[in-house]
């Protein structure tokens, strides 16, 4: 196989499995809930006013969504009536390093395109 086929099965892996976490992440408020469960374990009703009192209906889309891809779990407590408590799991815990990734670079280049946006203000001036 040529250097140059390997380079580009490589590069074909590499960009399916950042797509598959593409999918996780994109639903929307998916990254909010992952945020809100960093300090620890929340109950639905807490967690929904956390975010803003989102919708019944769409917090419950994202947790599912969540928990069938291994990012949260869902504890059903053993009360009266019952409750479910929801956590991050260990993958979930390491998406966290991801997410502090992203947002340093998000910020860098924020700073940048502001600085960028100030150049160009005082040159048409």
């Amino acid at each position: 196989m040529s250097e140059h086929s390997e380079h580009n099965e490589e590069y074909e892996v590499c960009t399916e499995v950042i797509g598959e976490v593409l999918k996780i992440v994109a639903v929307k408020r998916a990254v909010h809930v992952i945020g809100e469960l960093h300090d620890g374990p929340q109950r639905f009703n807490r967690l929904r006013r956390n975010l803003g009192n989102i919708s019944t209906q769409s917090l419950t889309v994202i947790l599912r969504h969540l928990e069938q891809n291994g990012i949260i779990q869902r504890q059903v407590m053993p009360t009266m009536p019952v409750t479910v408590e929801y956590s991050l799991t260990e993958q979930g815990r390491e998406f966290e390093d991801v997410l502090n990734v992203i947002h340093d670079w998000g910020a860098s280049r924020r700073e940048h395109q502001t600085s960028l946006g100030k150049a160009s203000s005082l040159s048409e001036k």
